[in-house]
């Protein structure tokens, strides 16, 4: 028991030795780190290296990060800040009084200055910016590190000079300034890129990514609006994000001008953000939207057209549309409250993270909280990301939709397909029934009017011999039924039929047949047609008034016991044709007629000229019958001559 007593307070002597040796290494650790003994600042002048401390008499102490209008308001210009540090370790005494060779290196590393500025180490340039004045370079969002050069650096106290060029109205000043071990602050400088510049970069290539899908996807289908809307504010948020990233001011000639057109950007995301909450959220704001394009425009012509001491607080108007988008975040998680769909809800959440990254950064920009890292460049992608797969999944239904629709839309035409097949066979079908007995009645209509006729001549004859006939005359009349059936088969199976050269070559056929019959019968016969086609008509045409002059001939031969007969071919209008046939016979009633039905010849006579866009005139009384054949001659420009009447109205003029 008693060597286990002694071992326990040994052991207990060395663990409290132990821990002696780690804090005493850990306080020469510590000590050894270079020691900052103060920051002061004071106004400067635009160039030249820095100056005497003691002949700068308005210096200022200040802790970092500073801004310099908290002293100086509405001071644009340059800005001193001295920062005296030393070296936490003694040196060996071999060492040089001025550069200690064993030293160990020291790193510095700067968080950001607003809004250009240059460094010097013990009055040595250490480095500048591109540009000191305007357009003045953009260090604002730039982390840098240096290793300090031992031969800049002195035994004692130490001074590192940045002047810092800022104007009034982009609250100028210094970030956190660090001196120390070159691989902590190297990991420092690290972790500050990664939060300020590729978190940045990675936000505006998801943005563009984004902006350009849902852009085409809007291209395909201009219905859905929010699409493009959403598109739009992906590339304003992308171009608001490159001016955190910009290093200089091009294209714009100064700093007012980068802030006049960021302004822009940012009001064009704004109204772009509320637009496409209102269409995803299928809200119809119609006052609303009037208004806020109105203020957007007034916005915009006050960021282009306002003087530059107005500038400061026409960049408040920021400000005014960062509250609209705040408005509209709230009140949309009310709105998917009440809806309860899914999408709503998502981009609900989405707005509520969104909103509570952007307060927090707006609120450390303004310094109202103290430094903080931005939450922004991490939630954007994150509620970007869950946004486009709602929005994907509208999209993706969308499509689901349209291809059903075209499914459903495929068979409804198969079926009326289908159905038109069915209906156009049954059509055809009639068409070709109707055909047959057209074709019918045109046989008819020809076997009466010309084959009917010739029988009419050949009765008559037979019926004015005196006594037997001979075999010639017999065999005359066979042979005239011979070539009128000839020519009524040739007529109806061509419809490649000439046209004779002149009216009196047309008639002459038919002149020759009848004039030897009304001899006969003692009737006389006049003839009277022009020596020359004035419009010539066509091959059907002809046809017809040889048809209609046959019938009509026939009938004065069988109902009128006439004694004079006239046939005229006029043309009383130059559209219009007329054939007209006279005679001083017994006549008939024409409103009988027609009221009981025409005759199978009367009938034969009008459908044929129906059929070729005219019409048959009939007057008729004891002593005094007309029929009057109109046709519309082919060379009327508003006439295809084949029987379709394309005369807008125009009727043919009464005969005389």
């Amino acid at each position: 028991m008693g060597w286990g007593r002694r071992w326990c307070g040994l052991a207990r002597h060395f663990a409290l030795g132990l821990a002696v040796l780690l804090c005493s290494t850990c306080a020469l650790a510590q000590a050894c780190l270079p020691q900052i003994l103060s920051i002061q600042s004071a106004k400067a002048a635009g160039q030249g290296p820095p100056p005497i401390a003691s002949a700068v008499r308005d210096w200022h102490n200040v802790t970092l990060p500073d801004h310099w209008l908290d002293r100086w308001p509405g001071y644009s210009g340059a800005v001193w800040y001295r920062i005296d540090w030393q070296r936490g370790c003694a040196h060996p005494p071999a060492a040089s009084a001025t550069a200690p060779a064993a030293a160990d290196p020291v790193a510095l590393a700067l968080h950001s200055m607003v809004m250009a500025g240059e460094v010097f180490v013990n009055g040595d340039l250490l480095w500048r910016d591109r540009n000191l004045v305007e357009p003045l370079s953009r260090s604002w969002n730039l982390p840098r590190f240096w290793l300090l050069p031992e031969s800049a650096l002195h035994a004692g106290t130490n001074s590192v000079w940045i002047r810092v060029h800022g104007l009034a109205e982009q609250t100028p000043g210094l970030g956190e300034v660090r001196l120390g071990e070159p691989e902590a602050l190297r990991q420092w400088h690290e972790q500050t890129w990664w939060n300020h510049r590729t978190l940045f970069a990675m936000n505006i290539v998801v943005s563009l990514v984004l902006g350009v899908l849902f852009a085409f996807a809007w291209l395909q289908r201009r219905a859905s609006k929010a699409f493009g809307w959403y598109a739009l504010n992906a590339f304003c948020w992308a171009l608001f994000l490159a001016n955190i990233l910009a290093t200089e001011a091009w294209p714009f000639p100064d700093t007012l001008a980068v802030a006049r057109g960021n302004l822009l950007v940012f009001l064009l995301f704004g109204q772009s953000f509320c637009l496409f909450t209102w269409r995803f959220g299928r809200l119809h704001l119609p006052r609303l939207e009037k208004l806020l394009w109105a203020l957007t425009l007034a916005g915009m012509a006050a960021a282009i057209f306002a003087p530059w001491w107005l500038v400061d607080g026409v960049l408040h108007i920021g400000l005014v549309y960062f509250g609209i988008c705040v408005a509209v975040s709230l009140h949309f998680p009310l709105h998917a409250w009440r809806t309860r769909e899914p999408g709503h809800l998502v981009y609900a959440a989405c707005l509520l993270v969104f909103l509570c990254a952007g307060l927090h950064d707006m609120l450390a920009l303004k310094k109202v909280i103290g430094p903080a890292m931005p939450w922004m460049p991490y939630t954007a992608p994150l509620t970007m990301l869950a946004l486009s797969m709602v929005l994907g999944r509208q999209f993706m239904l969308g499509m689901r939709r349209i291809e059903q629709f075209n499914q459903e839309l495929t068979d409804s035409v198969a079926r009326a397909c289908d159905e038109l097949g069915g209906t156009l066979a049954r059509e055809h079908a009639l068409a070709l029934s109707h055909s047959r007995l057209q074709e019918r009645m045109q046989l008819a209509h020809d076997l009466h009017d010309s084959l009917g006729g010739s029988l009419v001549r050949s009765i008559a004859m037979v019926e004015q011999a005196g006594g037997p006939m001979h075999n010639r005359q017999f065999l005359s009349m066979l042979k005239l039924l011979r070539d009128d059936l000839r020519q009524m088969i040739d007529s109806g199976t061509s419809v490649s039929v000439t046209v004779p050269d002149t009216p009196q070559a047309w008639i002459a056929p038919l002149r020759h047949r009848f004039a030897s019959l009304f001899d006969e019968l003692d009737m006389q016969s006049d003839w009277q047609v022009p020596a020359a086609w004035p419009q010539p008509p066509g091959a059907l045409q002809c046809l017809a008034l040889t048809r209609v002059l046959e019938e009509a001939l026939a009938n004065v031969i069988k109902h009128s016991r006439a004694q004079c007969v006239q046939v005229q071919m006029q043309w009383p209008d130059p559209h219009w044709l007329m054939l007209r046939i006279t005679d001083d016979g017994a006549g008939f009633d024409v409103a009988a007629v027609q009221q009981a039905g025409m005759g199978v010849g009367l009938r034969s006579m009008q459908a044929r000229l129906q059929r070729l866009g005219g019409h048959l005139d009939m007057d008729s009384e004891p002593g005094a019958t007309m029929l009057a054949a109109w046709l519309p001659v082919p060379g009327d420009p508003l006439h295809d001559g084949t029987g379709q009447d394309n005369l807008s109205g125009k009727s043919a003029p009464s005969p005389r």
